[in-house]
């Protein structure tokens, strides 16, 4: 029974051995380039979130929190979540966009 299990582990560290293997030869390596693919589109996202689409986000997130605060039933989640969304649209965008466009 005990043996068993021991051929069974072997197999098993062999055969994640042999895949581990095969990845390795078959990786081929990521590069950064001058490809200017998907460069309309990044311009045309960033330009939209860091512009107006950012703002009525924010507005209409905090449009949202003041609503449920008039309903009744306050917490931080009404206070917290449009600045968290204002601050994502001000900041994330460069951020994200910094890392789509990074060139190792």
């Amino acid at each position: 029974m005990q043996l068993s299990l021991v051929n069974r582990a072997r197999r098993s560290i062999d055969a994640a051995g042999l895949a581990l293997l095969l990845a390795a030869v078959g990786a081929v390596g990521a590069q950064a380039g001058a490809d200017t693919t998907f460069d309309t589109a990044l311009t045309t996202f960033t330009d939209f979130f860091e512009g107006s689409g950012g703002a009525i986000i924010t507005v209409l997130s905090l449009i949202g929190g003041v609503i449920a605060m008039a309903s009744g039933r306050f917490s931080m989640g009404q206070v917290a979540i449009p600045v968290g969304v204002g601050v994502a649209a001000g900041t994330g965008v460069p951020i994200v966009t910094a890392a789509v466009t990074a060139t190792i």
